[in-house]
């Protein structure tokens, strides 16, 4: 509590990720804003943590059949000795102009009523946050992962309607 309206905005700001837009980070941060009604709710969730974590994999086996069999996606790797709790499930366009591609797909689910998300659009290394700490130069992968990946909807309650939705939206983009 202040009553200093710069220092609450750098407060809101810092707890926040350190953003003062979306995804794009002037201030190191953290993600603090868990209050006290989230907490008890979240205690009483974690109980289910483990079929939640199956739920979202059994969601993203789904994603995995379908997208896989579309040349322009690269579905999320994983690795055989461990499991996978697909907070997110993020998409990797493969075209010659991904970023076009991603942004009309994008759209293209917009217009259908499903969410698309581009989670990291500027690489940290171009945040204001973290310029000191940046000696120059480019990193080639993170800025073409930036501008070619999205996440679809990803939760633990995701039926079979809402994963055909889902998917037979985005195959009948690429047809």
């Amino acid at each position: 509590m202040t009553n200093d309206d710069a220092l609450a905005a750098k407060a809101r700001m810092i707890a926040n990720h350190g953003q003062s837009k979306m995804y794009y980070h002037d201030e190191i941060g953290v993600n603090s804003r868990l209050d006290a009604m989230q907490a008890v709710i979240l205690n009483a969730k974690l109980k289910h943590l483990d079929e939640y974590n199956a739920a979202r994999n059994r969601a993203a086996d789904y994603y995995d059949r379908v997208f896989g069999k579309i040349p322009q996606l690269r579905i999320p790797a994983r690795e055989p000795n461990s499991t996978h709790v697909f907070h997110q499930y993020t998409l990797q366009i493969n075209t010659p102009s991904p970023s076009q591609t991603r942004d009309e797909l994008k759209a293209y689910l917009l217009e259908k009523g499903i969410p698309a998300m581009i989670y990291y659009p500027v690489p940290l290394y171009n945040q204001p946050a973290f310029a000191r700490y940046w000696k120059g130069g480019t990193l080639p992968v993170t800025e073409a992962l930036c501008a070619s990946v999205f996440s679809l909807p990803m939760h633990s309650e995701m039926t079979e309607e809402i994963l055909g939705k889902i998917t037979g939206a985005v195959k009948a983009f690429f047809e």
